[in-house]
Order: C-alpha cells, then sequence, then structure tokens
C-alpha cells in the first residue's frame, strides 16, 4: 500500500488485495494519518486491486465515517471492472462517490468546497 499526500488530499493505493489480512494494516496506518494532519478529502486509488472481500468494503466505509465526522470526503477512484461490481452491489457507491481517475477525484473534491 502506497499512502501520498496531495495538498489535503489523503491517497490511499492499495496493493493487489484488500482482504481480511490487509484491511486491518489498511485501517490502521489511514487512521493514523487522517489523526497526524489535516485531511480533507480520502481517496482510495483502486487501480492496482484485483480482489477485495466484505472486510474491505467495511474498511472503507469505516473511514468514510470517520472523514464524514472530521466534515471530510471520500473518493473510490479507478476500481477495476470487477471491483467496481463489489462496490455496486455492496451499496457504497451511493455513499461514496467513483470517479475514472485520481485527478477527477481531487477535482471533484476542490468542486465540493
Amino acid at each position: 500500500m502506497n499512502i501520498l499526500f496531495v495538498n489535503n488530499n489523503l491517497v490511499v493505493k492499495p496493493d493487489s488485495e484488500i482482504d481480511h489480512k490487509n484491511s486491518a494494516i489498511m485501517r490502521h496506518y489511514i487512521d493514523k494519518e487522517i489523526n497526524s494532519r489535516p485531511v480533507s478529502n480520502l481517496i482510495f486509488d483502486l487501480q492496482n486491486v484485483e480482489m477485495m472481500d466484505s472486510s474491505g468494503i467495511g474498511m472503507i466505509l469505516g473511514r468514510y465515517k470517520n472523514m464524514r465526522a472530521l466534515n471530510g470526503n471520500v473518493y473510490i477512484a479507478q476500481p477495476k471492472k470487477e471491483i467496481l461490481k463489489i462496490i455496486n452491489i455492496s451499496g457504497l457507491h451511493k455513499i461514496i462517490p467513483v470517479c475514472k481517475d485520481v485527478n477527477v477525484a481531487i477535482n471533484t473534491s476542490n468542486e465540493v468546497k
């Protein structure tokens, strides 16, 4: 997993899987970053994710709740077709915008303010 700051945006780029084993680790590092500096937007760049299970959905949803409590936003960027299907089936797309890439998510987040 790579974590990158672009202005006030925290961009999280997971590796190939978001499952029970690594979602807890991701949760820890993302929360640590959110609590260590001002973050207005959390963007999950899912372009490298090949598999995501329910714990991945839960991890993203939990970060959404944390960011909303801080008056922040969450975006999902460039999920593969299989991952987008999971996002849609879970209903996550109804509360978290899905963008075609990170730049669109950043630009969308700038428009929301």
